[in-house]
């Protein structure tokens, strides 16, 4: 369990599966594995008991791009934390494949990439360059759920 290492040891963690409010119904899996691949959903930030932090709002007014890079780097943990419940163990991963990071902007934000580099770079550090190397979207959007600001997405295949 190379990977839960590195993350105890950088003082981050896999937060616990999403508290969402009440009234936000799921019908959905957070992370779908088929075949040798796993198919994850889009994640926010989140606490370690899985309830979702801020800041919340839109990156270039209510949020600054540091903010939302970390905000990134949180909800890829996130992320990281459904991909185990889902395989096992995250060293299994042999190939992240796709990350789609969707980054509440204010219309004139246009520096989207920067905010979801928080992601790649978490991915690169934890899994090395020849897991990590992934295709990837940077999208500014108008609404997120709960506004967060950033919400990440993935494709990634291990080892059956």
């Amino acid at each position: 369990m190379e990977i839960e290492r590195r993350v105890s040891e950088w003082g981050l963690y896999l937060p616990e599966p999403a508290k969402v409010p009440a009234d936000v119904e799921l019908d959905f899996a957070w992370a779908r594995v088929y075949g040798d691949r796993v198919y994850v959903s889009g994640h926010g930030p989140q606490a370690p008991d899985g309830s979702v932090i801020g800041p919340f709002g839109r990156v270039g007014v209510e949020v600054t791009a540091e903010q939302a890079a970390e905000a990134a780097r949180l909800a890829t943990l996130a992320v990281l934390g459904s991909v185990r419940r889902a395989i096992g163990d995250l060293d299994r991963i042999t190939a992240w494949l796709r990350v789609d990071g969707y980054v509440l902007a204010a219309p004139d934000f246009n520096r989207t990439t920067n905010v979801v580099n928080g992601c790649s770079e978490l991915l690169h550090r934890l899994f090395g360059c020849e897991v990590a190397q992934h295709a990837r979207t940077a999208m500014g959007v108008a609404a997120t759920p709960l506004s967060c600001p950033v919400v990440i997405a993935a494709e990634l295949a291990f080892k059956v």
